[in-house]
């Protein structure tokens, strides 16, 4: 091989790797720290539920004692800090559910609507937002709102949910008096669920005969 075409050879590398080498290099780095960026998402993910999930298992704990004994600063203080950290996720919206159950239980109405209300703008999914919906509408007839209670239950529900979200809307309307609505609503409750557990609700069927009468 000549002197010439060694320095030829060597000044194409040179002109290869000029254009070539550093994308490459670039290309190479960028796939090493996107593997490792996954890894370190992954990781940081799930020590993010893990402090999520002992979070809200304090606050399960604290949920069980008896509403008397019950540390309703402690269970405040764990569900704002589930909210901030974690908001959007199962874990945070999970807590403003029980939170709900436990001011429903101290007659504090206003604190469940406004739990299940967080919720209920932007639900994690289907079935964490139909809890919401039905318990802010049995907050809503317990507070002597009974249109409102109508508004949020309107509309069709999933199909899981059909007989339970029908149910309620005939009991919010027959506080309303509109017994003939209120009869079609549990007739179609009563459609959705298996044949053998429509005794409660064969039962208002039949006191709502009676008030018809």
């Amino acid at each position: 091989m000549s002197a010439q075409s060694e320095e030829e050879q060597l000044a194409a590398i040179k002109e290869w790797w000029q254009r070539n080498g550093k994308p490459l290099l670039s290309g190479a780095a960028l796939a090493v720290a996107g593997v490792l960026g996954w890894q370190i998402w992954q990781d940081s993910q799930a020590t993010r539920a893990d402090n999520a999930s002992a979070l809200y298992q304090q606050l399960v704990e604290l949920s069980l004692a008896e509403p008397e004994t019950r540390e309703l600063g402690k269970l405040s203080e764990l569900g704002n800090r589930l909210s901030a950290d974690f908001s959007g996720t199962h874990y945070a919206q999970y807590a403003s559910l029980l939170l709900a159950r436990v001011a429903v239980e101290g007659d504090r109405l206003d604190e469940a609507a406004a739990e299940l209300g967080k919720v209920l703008d932007k639900p994690v999914d289907v079935t964490v937002g139909e809890l919401a919906r039905q318990r802010l509408a049995r907050v809503r007839l317990a507070q002597a709102q009974a249109e409102e209670a109508l508004k949020l239950l309107a509309g069709d529900a999933p199909a899981a949910f059909v007989a339970s979200r029908e149910e309620l809307r005939g009991d919010v309307l027959v506080r309303l008096n509109r017994l003939g609505e209120a009869r079609s609503a549990y007739e179609k409750a009563r459609a959705a669920q298996p044949q053998d557990a429509v005794g409660a609700l064969q039962m208002k069927l039949d006191n709502l005969t009676d008030k018809e009468a």
